[in-house]
């Protein structure tokens, strides 16, 4: 074994002893069980053997550093979907998305049954005026195939200039559509408003920022005032937001409560558990709400929506949500690279866990085939968007029957 490798085998091995790792055991024949020192000792060896294999002979030449740092994104995006090492232009890019901009075509995708699948394309992005849907299966980009274990390959391509072309190859009801389209730079904070008649506003929220909750104040406001007076409803749109910063969809839920528990969560670590509630205020007075959900509704949407329906003060249109009951925290680590990792679940006030489950909407609506279409320059189809339509049926005020004894 090489003067290298043996050094590399040291410092994992003491890494893993210095974590107290459990790797789990069983026997071998009629051998001694291992202990947990033994089995930490054996899997470090063995991740060296592998690596002075690979390293000898595989038929391109390959860095050691590269090796390492393949070993450190596969040990943490094997916890789950949505776990992930971050090299220093992926956190930038991160920290980018929830603060303004990134450069791309506006998806969000994960693993989910061995498949690279849309979550939901970002509101007028290039994937969602190119016809890009939630659940399509990412199978190409720029002809080159993509399959299960390389979410992080299919995120890399998915990069590059503003400007640049792309072709996304996506499965969909067992045929393979491509989609071409040019990078660009993806405006995260989008929130668009108009009103649904003189006295009915709207509000479409397409990703959570950090900017979301006095964005969507700000909307309310404004239709406040060019109506004159308060508004006597609201629809609020979360279809096809993939969700965004935790805090972002507590402060939007909590424009519209005036106490009660938003979510909790819990996790390992005392920072992982929390409880956040509302404060007094209402910016709508208690009139009344409605919230558009459906299957590209995901995460932070899910939150904002579940708090709502709990608390009885929206009522939830649409189809079941996508079901992302997990929180992430992004850890900083050396040299501007970083590590995002699930570390709590969420519930919702009554103390439901919604992954892979989903918010059930109140008054379940199919879509309209091509709707919703939700790009940011569009202007809403009050006759052909079904939801829409049934969302605007729950605001009007339903007649109340009298009845005389006689």
């Amino acid at each position: 074994m090489s003067l290298k490798i043996r050094a590399i085998l040291v410092v994992v091995i003491g890494v893993v002893m210095g974590l107290s790792l459990s790797i789990g055991g069983g026997l071998l024949g009629n051998e001694k069980p291992l202990s947990k020192q033994e089995l930490a000792w054996e899997q470090a060896r063995l991740f060296a053997e592998v690596l002075e294999r690979v390293k000898l002979d595989y038929v391109e030449s390959v860095d050691d550093a590269e090796l390492l740092e393949s070993a450190i994104r596969g040990m943490v995006s094997d916890l789950d979907p949505h776990s992930e090492y971050l090299d220093a232009d992926e956190y930038r890019d991160i920290r980018n998305s929830t603060t303004g901009s990134y450069t791309g075509i506006g998806i969000e995708v994960a693993e989910i049954d061995d498949a690279i699948r849309v979550i939901t394309p970002i509101a007028g992005s290039p994937a969602a005026r190119s016809g890009i849907r939630s659940g399509d299966e990412l199978v190409a980009v720029d002809g080159l195939a993509i399959g299960p274990g390389e979410i992080k390959d299919a995120i890399g391509r998915l990069r590059g200039k503003a400007g640049s072309k792309i072709t996304l190859s996506v499965l969909r009801d067992n045929a393979v559509i491509e989609h071409e389209m040019r990078r660009q730079i993806i405006r995260v904070a989008s929130v668009h408003k108009e009103f649904l008649g003189p006295s009915y506003g709207y509000v479409r929220v397409s990703q959570f920022t950090e900017n979301t909750s006095r964005e969507v104040s700000r909307a309310v406001d404004e239709l406040q005032e060019a109506k004159g007076g308060m508004l006597e409803g609201l629809v609020l749109d979360l279809r096809n937001n993939p969700g965004g910063v935790l805090d972002s969809a507590v402060d939007v839920s909590d424009l519209f409560l005036n106490s009660g528990v938003i979510v909790s969560a819990d996790g390992r670590t005392p920072d992982a558990r929390f409880t956040r509630s509302a404060h007094p205020g209402d910016i709508l007075d208690g009139a009344p709400l409605v919230v558009l959900v459906n299957s590209g509704s995901a995460s932070a949407s899910e939150i904002v929506a579940g708090a709502l329906q709990d608390h009885t003060r929206a009522t939830i249109v649409g189809t079941s949500t996508f079901g992302k009951g997990l929180v992430q925290t992004v850890m900083p680590l050396s040299k501007g690279r970083a590590v995002k990792l699930t570390t709590s679940r969420y519930y919702t006030p009554s103390g439901d866990s919604i992954h892979e489950v989903g918010i059930e909407p109140d008054v379940l609506t199919e879509e309209t085939p091509g709707f919703p279409d939700l790009s940011l320059s569009g202007i809403l189809d009050h006759k052909a968007d079904i939801q829409l339509l049934e969302a605007m049926e729950q605001l009007r005020p339903r007649a109340v029957m009298h009845s005389k004894a006689q």
